[in-house]
């Protein structure tokens, strides 16, 4: 993937704020960040930027999960497999989220 250097400046941000750059196999096309039990997925996009590429996941076995609501609880699920949503782990989704929103605004 050739990037401009304004999306190596986004990453370096990134890295420095703690945020791993990772790969997922599924997702080629596209950069993985990870901090904590947390990750998501970067689109490069044309302005020389990265867009989030669907939402930011909560890891399960390395796997980006997928949050779900069912019988009233939240989960986050994959394949299989499906873990509680506990207000501790949405309170740190959230706040990586939140993080990587704003490493991922423009500087002026």
């Amino acid at each position: 993937m050739d990037l401009t250097p304004q999306q190596i400046a986004v990453l370096d941000r990134l890295q420095k704020r703690g945020f791993a750059i990772v790969a997922f196999e599924r997702y080629a096309n596209h950069i993985g960040v990870r901090k904590g039990n947390c990750a998501a997925l970067l689109a490069p996009i044309a302005a020389g930027g990265f867009a989030l590429f669907g939402q930011a996941s909560y890891l399960m076995g390395g796997n980006l999960s997928v949050r779900v609501a069912a019988d009233g609880r939240n989960w986050f699920v994959w394949k299989k497999e499906r873990l509680e949503g506990t207000p501790a782990r949405l309170a740190e989704l959230d706040a990586f989220s939140a993080e990587l929103s704003a490493v991922l605004l423009p500087v002026a």
